[in-house]
């Protein structure tokens, strides 16, 4: 039945011994073993940039995000994020609207997609050959212990990370400290 999940919501299920396991991801210390993978990850993705921040963007924050996620997907550049709420999803639409791509890493299986209200948004990631990832099996909720976690992979799929207003106590901080 696990299987025919898998199948039916078309994740793929990658080692870091398959070729199309993402080039960036292998070389990081904590590497996942097995990546769960909903739409399309591509070579050119090696070029990807991560996009995090605040969920509470200022309007000057929301600018600044939105001709970073434009300018960068006009390059050709990936965005990577987590699909929160604020800046992370904010980058992720300026990549659609531009044409650009974008991945998603959840603290959750590709199942639940978590925030919910964000759901439409992955699948539109999906849609127009972005993909939504995790280290995560399907069925498994997020926890608050997991996004720290989950933020290793947005560093270690990116070659840069860029903080767009966040707190030193928080999510995005993860993020950097997972870069460094």
């Amino acid at each position: 039945r696990y299987f025919q999940k898998l199948k039916d919501l078309s994740i793929n299920v990658l080692t870091i011994f398959d070729n199309e396991y993402p080039e960036n991801l292998k070389e990081i210390s904590d590497a996942p073993y097995v990546l769960y993978v909903r739409g399309k990850l591509t070579k050119g993705d090696s070029r990807a940039v991560a996009i995090v921040g605040t969920r509470m963007m200022t309007s000057y924050g929301r600018e600044v995000t939105q001709n970073l996620g434009t300018e960068l997907a006009n390059f050709g550049v990936t965005i990577v994020s987590g699909l929160a709420l604020g800046i992370d999803a904010e980058a992720q639409r300026a990549a659609l609207k531009a044409g650009g791509r974008t991945i998603a890493v959840l603290a959750s299986g590709l199942d639940i997609i978590s925030p919910y209200t964000n759901k439409a948004l992955a699948l539109e990631f999906i849609k127009n050959n972005g993909a939504v990832i995790s280290e995560y099996p399907l069925g498994y909720p997020p926890h608050p212990y997991d996004f720290p976690v989950r933020d290793r992979l947005i560093s270690g799929m990116a070659k840069a990370v860029v903080v767009i207003e966040g707190r030193i106590k928080s999510g995005t901080f993860y993020t950097v400290k997972a870069a460094a």
